[in-house]
């Protein structure tokens, strides 16, 4: 794009303050969230460099992945990245308040009353519906206003975005000096999946599109379709949950680096003998006499209850004293039990701190012991956690 800068032509910032922290202090939190800032600039980069000369920018919705917006925002803005998409009004206040200069998407599109906010904020709408661009065209006509909004194609997700002849029939305006377009935008459904052929289709249509759109800047990549190829690129990239560690290629290794540690408090440990439960439901039963750590981290931490542990199935890990250590029993509200018995006397002690993401264990693995995806894992994460947020 022509009135920006690329992320790899952009100076080194100036330092940054090694470490703040957010959140309880961390003797009376239940759990440690370290957040590695530097790790996101990092792969806004690699992602960035993956897809050049096109614009990198980034998703930062729900509290930017779960990782704290505001932070996120204020990093990736002095890194050099020029444009934010959020989902909603309030996350884009946010989002301006922690940096000023980028340009803001909001991806849920206009909802009724709300148009008079965006010149507020210096925000943008994603339009995606002909009624949306009917009240957003009349708001701007009333007010003057030439802020700019994206408009939104649907090319095979059928969720949000005004169809292909839609977006055909309403090309000519395009010709008008103050027609408002400053994206041309649409979304991958399968892009996690190379092979899938809809992700064919979906450039191809796109690519129609946009031959009727001119001199207009366009978006189709996500994360996973940054490693589509140039085909799916276009003039800009707005990579989501890579940023925030999670592996964009399934199947493959993980070419992002990791972004989040989560620690818990040990506040027990006990023994238990052979053939009791542990937890709710009793659905796991100890087979000879055990050792369980118990940790002040739950479901309403954002630890997930499927990841439970039962006598029909495994669950997730954690890592105590240095090994892997499975779960024992129901992740129940705010505490899980862990089976330490293959640790060493005294290995693990009330008020250390046991591992459930970082080190050997990705987000990745929590989300696939909890038959989910990384994206749920991390935007699962709570409030109650002493936050540490790394900046080298």
């Amino acid at each position: 794009m022509d009135d920006r800068t690329s992320q790899a032509d952009v100076k080194p910032p100036e330092p940054h303050p090694a470490e703040k922290t957010a959140g309880p202090p961390a003797p009376q939190a239940g759990g440690i969230l370290t957040v590695d800032l530097a790790a996101i600039e990092a792969n806004w980069r690699a992602l960035g460099s993956r897809a050049l000369p096109t614009e990198c920018a980034a998703v930062i919705k729900a509290d930017g992945y779960g990782c704290g917006i505001e932070p996120v925002a204020a990093r990736l803005a002095h890194a050099g990245c020029k444009t934010f998409f959020v989902a909603d009004l309030a996350e884009a206040r946010r989002v301006r308040a922690a940096a000023a200069e980028p340009a803001i998407y909001v991806l849920n599109g206009l909802l009724p009353d709300t148009a008079a906010v965006y010149p507020e904020l210096r925000a943008r709408p994603v339009i995606g519906s002909m009624q949306e661009l009917a009240e957003w065209d009349a708001f701007c006509s009333a007010n003057g206003w030439h802020g700019g909004a994206a408009l939104h194609v649907d090319t095979g997700m059928n969720r949000l975005g005004i169809s292909a002849d839609e977006a055909a029939a309403l090309a000519p305006r395009i010709r008008s000096e103050n027609h408002g377009i400053t994206l041309l935008m649409s979304h991958l459904a399968c892009a996690e999946a190379p092979e899938h052929p809809l992700n064919e289709r979906q450039i191809a249509l796109f690519r129609e599109v946009r031959l009727l759109y001119r001199g207009i800047p366009s978006s189709l990549a996500n994360s996973s379709g940054i490693f589509l190829g140039n085909a799916a690129h276009c003039d800009m990239v707005r990579p989501g949950v890579a940023l925030y560690g999670v592996n964009p290629t399934p199947g493959q290794r993980n070419p992002m680096r990791p972004v989040v540690r989560l620690q818990a408090r040990i506040v027990q440990v006990r023994n238990v003998p052979k053939g009791e439960t542990v937890g709710y439901d009793a659905a796991w039963t100890t087979k000879h006499a055990t050792k369980i750590a118990v940790v002040a981290v739950g479901y309403a931490d954002g630890y997930l209850r499927a990841s439970s542990s039962s006598d029909a199935a495994p669950g997730g890990d954690a890592i105590v004293a240095g090994v892997r250590c499975p779960l024992a029993g129901r992740v129940s509200m705010d505490l899980l039990a862990i089976d330490i018995t293959g640790l060493p006397e005294g290995a693990a002690r009330r008020g250390e701190l046991a591992t459930l993401i970082g080190d050997k264990i990705t987000v990745d693995d929590v989300a696939k012991a909890a038959g989910t995806i990384g994206y749920e894992v991390l935007t699962s994460l709570g409030r109650r956690y002493h936050r540490v947020y790394r900046a080298e």
